[in-house]
């Protein structure tokens, strides 16, 4: 399996995995998260496949995950989910974040292998889309884990909304 192919199946493993979750929550507000998270990964996918049969560097188009995210916890701050999961919800959360971390590392170590440098910057910026994935899977563990916490939830918004500009 070349590097490529790597990446493609990393990419189609956390979109099965996102389905998955999806499937498991009646909760509006996470299953768009989730469904934010799938378009993601299916767009990596694809730019990842151009890449690997053209040997062209597709454009990755920003994303407004994060803003996106913080509109849709500030929808369901204060509510009490329910949710159908062998596993504490947490815990999938935290398997999800395996997933992004493993992509994130892949991107990083083709970016190093590639030589072209359109290639390197695109695939560094995948890196960088996958480590802002990451950092909503952990807050989405810390809010299923503590969702009684008005306060954590509050600085959650917050710090979404300043990881958001910042990240434009």
């Amino acid at each position: 399996m070349n590097i490529y192919q790597y990446a493609l199946k990393l990419e189609k493993d956390s979109e099965n995995y996102y389905n998955k979750l999806i499937s498991k929550t009646d909760d509006i507000g996470l299953q768009t998260i989730l469904k934010m998270l799938v378009d993601e990964e299916a767009k990596h996918f694809s730019i990842v496949e151009q890449m690997m049969k053209t040997d062209t560097c597709p454009e990755l188009v920003k994303t407004d995950i994060l803003k996106n995210a913080k509109n849709i916890f500030e929808k369901i701050k204060g509510k009490k989910l329910e949710f159908n999961f062998d596993l504490t919800q947490a815990d999938f959360y935290r398997k999800a974040q395996e997933f992004e971390e493993k992509s994130h590392q892949h991107y990083l170590e083709i970016s190093d292998k590639v030589e072209d440098k359109t290639q390197k910057n695109l695939l560094l910026k995948l890196a960088e889309e996958e480590k802002k994935h990451m950092f909503l899977l952990e807050n989405l563990v810390e809010f299923t884990s503590r969702p009684e916490n008005g306060l954590r939830m509050q600085n959650l918004i917050i710090w979404l909304s300043i990881k958001a500009w910042i990240t434009k």
